[in-house]
């Protein structure tokens, strides 16, 4: 069953799709009716909507393209090729001891999927296809995904959402790859991205292909962002292993309760921070790239200092709006 799926937008046929012109071009007036009230709605009731043609399709080459080209001239030393996992242990065992990991808030770094690797940490297949992501902060050093990140469209979706001051926390490059692109288990962002009060943090998801139930779409237990978060993952005291741990414990969902949420290429999901949702293990032949972001209303909100993520001297969390 596909949730909050919505009309389609965008570009014509036959309009020119250069980088983002149909979004610098547009009016106010137009960027807010992107998103409506209809969908505003459904976002404060369920926890998500999809809302197709953020993006042409064209626009979305382009940013594949792109990450091609930083992969091609990637070089990540031998101790820093981890690999990225949402199963508890591993991300502990995984993440929560690695300083490449904690410290790739104001970075653009590489993680990887599992089995990528022979004993000598070498590559056992093309690089193009090890990468689980690139993150976590292609918004403010690659001018291709900042200028997508402050579109005039996805500071109307905020501004339609009500959000006085957002920044944005951190982005990245998922690409699921086909055949071994790993399962996400059942998470609220929130865990890692915490905030007082809550309900500040929201996720922008959007599909450079198109994301269906067999690539590994995104599924959501629909108004699971009522009921607060079940744990959190914390930075611990300096000189102390591993480096983050998790406060709370994982709860148990009821798979009958998510509903799947396919994206057609170009369409973005708005996730909030609480909503509680997850991917499948990508079993099929095709990929399923994603360029997603987070953004935080910063009036009035307080975040937290023992989260893994953290502000820093070169990178203060940039504002969303922008001229």
């Amino acid at each position: 069953m596909a949730g909050n799926q919505r009309r389609q937008t965008g570009a014509s046929p036959g309009e020119d799709a250069s980088y983002l012109p149909h979004a610098l071009e547009l009016s106010e007036q137009t960027v807010m009716d992107f998103i409506t009230d209809q969908d505003v709605q459904k976002y404060l009731e369920d926890g998500y909507v999809v809302l197709d043609g953020l993006l042409t399709p064209q626009e979305c080459d382009e940013l594949r393209q792109k990450m091609t080209e930083i992969v091609d001239h990637m070089e990540v030393p031998e101790h820093c090729r981890i690999t990225f996992s949402t199963y508890h242990d591993e991300q502990l065992e995984e993440q929560g001891n690695a300083d490449y990991f904690i410290t790739s808030g104001d970075k653009i770094r590489f993680f990887f999927e599992k089995g990528v690797f022979n004993d000598k940490g070498e590559f056992i297949v093309p690089k193009q296809r090890a990468l689980n992501k690139v993150g976590h902060a292609l918004h403010a050093y690659e001018p291709l995904y900042k200028k997508v990140t402050h579109s005039p469209r996805v500071q109307g979706i905020a501004k339609k959402l009500g959000v006085v001051h957002p920044v944005i926390l951190q982005s990245m490059y998922i690409f699921k790859q086909p055949g071994i692109g790993g399962e996400v288990t059942p998470h609220q962002d929130a865990t890692f991205l915490y905030t007082e009060p809550l309900g500040r943090v929201m996720g922008m998801w959007i599909a450079l292909e198109d994301a269906t139930v067999n690539n590994g779409c995104l599924w959501f237990i629909p108004g699971s962002h009522k009921s607060g978060i079940s744990r959190r993952m914390v930075r611990t005291p300096k000189g102390t292993f591993p480096l983050t741990d998790f406060i709370g414990r994982e709860k148990s969902y009821d798979e009958e309760k998510f509903v799947a949420a396919p994206v057609k290429k170009g369409g973005v999901v708005l996730i909030h921070g609480e909503v509680v949702h997850r991917s499948a293990e990508n079993t099929s032949e095709d990929s399923r790239h994603v360029y997603a972001f987070h953004i935080m209303e910063s009036q009035d909100t307080r975040w937290s200092p023992d989260n893994w993520l953290q502000p820093t001297e070169e990178l203060p969390f940039p504002p969303l709006y922008s001229k």
